[in-house]
């Protein structure tokens, strides 16, 4: 038997085994969205007193341009401006963030250390400040700088309060989804997230995922748990610790938060490495807690969880069994061996694209896909083989916890967007 056949052998045996794990995992993925095909009927904001007072968290780190934006988007909201407090943390900022928020009549804390970056030590850090305080808050609310907050975000947050839900993320939009290819596939990627696997969760009662932005957390969720979330990935690290304690996280898909997507290819790489960097420093701190707690208390909270820290995993897997498939299969014309790619690798392939436009599909239903962003689905299939690389990289820069800031200059506020959304 020549190599080359045992080269063939070897390949066929892995890719069999990868493969049933694949179509495991993407068969699950299929049942958990299946639950948000059709949107439940929920409660309106109105059948809710107003009772719950909010602290609204701005971190900041260099963002003059877009601070006076989100500023004047918080102090729109529909809500009561004695129920609630807007606060701009000034992190380690080296341009005029704090004077311009300051101009807005709103209340500023600079911080500055060279030790301690990255957002989730500026919200250890608030934290700490808010709770020596006098005037004490309900819940507190988290947005980066460059956010724009639709007005009914309160309203929403203060029902889930009511319902006894301590923490909730609001669903996740874009304010600049035709700008670029980038920042189109950036958009589609967090509105099939939003539909097909956040809002299932909500449904079927599992916790659902921080975003790092957007997000309430009830005051006693702090003083119990604590924050003490400082990595890359402070969002993700956060919303695990809530599950191995016992607490969920829900979802308010009427609670909008439009955030500012990355315009290049250059940016967007940037961004996701150091989103690969703290995931897979996550899964190697809560991957075997999470599975044990997964198996020791039959607990499908748990396992969506680990389910969810192997997602980025999958995704490399599938883009080295297309890459490998193609060079096996070169190897093989130019060796004079008639073998086919298989079957099956297009089978995954086909199940990879199924799921994704099936998700495109019901958020167009929602009205997010305009005609503009309908051309960036072409080059989705290229924007999704990107991630191969930099989960790669991510993995290889696990241990690095150096906090690369992404550079924010859309400057545009609620009205800008809703002639962006009608033209769009």
């Amino acid at each position: 038997m020549g190599s080359t056949e045992w080269y063939n052998i070897l390949f066929d045996i892995g890719k069999i085994f990868f493969q049933v794990l694949l179509v495991g995992i993407f068969a699950y993925y299929l049942l958990i969205s299946a639950f948000a095909w059709r949107r439940k009927k929920e409660a309106s904001t109105e059948e809710f007193p107003i009772k719950n007072r909010f602290a609204m968290l701005v971190a900041a780190h260099n963002e003059e341009a877009v601070i006076p934006a989100i500023i004047k988007s918080l102090k729109a909201l529909k809500y009561p401006k004695n129920m609630y407090d807007i606060f701009i943390i000034a992190d380690n900022c080296t341009d005029t963030t704090a004077n311009v928020a300051k101009e807005h009549g709103v209340k500023v804390f600079e911080r500055f250390d060279s030790v301690k970056k990255g957002k989730g030590n500026a919200l250890e850090w608030m934290f700490k400040k808010l709770s020596d305080m006098k005037e004490k808050y309900d819940g507190v609310c988290i947005f980066d700088a460059d956010n724009l907050i639709s007005p009914n975000f309160l309203l929403e947050m203060n029902k889930q309060m009511c319902l006894g839900h301590k923490v909730v993320q609001g669903y996740l939009d874009s304010k600049n989804p035709s700008d670029t290819w980038i920042s189109g596939n950036n958009s589609i990627a967090f509105w099939i997230s939003n539909r097909m696997l956040q809002l299932p969760r909500y449904y079927l009662g599992l916790s659902c995922i921080l975003g790092g932005t957007g997000f309430m957390l009830a005051t006693e969720i702090i003083e119990k748990v604590g924050w003490k979330a400082t990595c890359l990935t402070e969002d993700l690290e956060f919303s695990l610790k809530l599950v191995l304690k016992n607490y969920k996280i829900y979802w308010a898909h009427d609670a909008v938060i439009y955030d500012e997507k990355p315009l290049t290819l250059k940016q967007s790489w940037r961004q996701r490495k150091r989103w690969m960097q703290g995931h897979f420093d996550c899964v190697g701190r809560f991957f075997v807690p999470m599975f044990k707690k997964a198996l020791k208390e039959k607990s499908l909270t748990a396992f969506d969880c680990c389910m969810y820290l192997l997602q980025p995993i999958t995704a490399v897997i599938n883009g080295l069994l297309m890459v490998a498939g193609f060079v096996f299969l070169t190897v093989n014309i130019i060796s004079g061996v008639a073998k086919t790619w298989g079957f099956a690798n297009i089978s995954i392939i086909v199940l990879t694209y199924l799921l994704m436009y099936l998700g495109t599909f019901f958020v167009a239903i929602e009205g997010k896909v305009k005609p503009k962003v309908l051309f960036h689905l072409f080059l989705l299939p290229f924007y999704n083989l990107t991630w191969v690389p930099i989960v790669i990289l991510g993995f290889i820069n696990r241990d690095k916890k150096d906090w690369v800031h992404t550079l924010h200059t859309r400057v545009i506020d609620m009205s800008d967007l809703q002639k962006l959304e009608k033209v769009g």
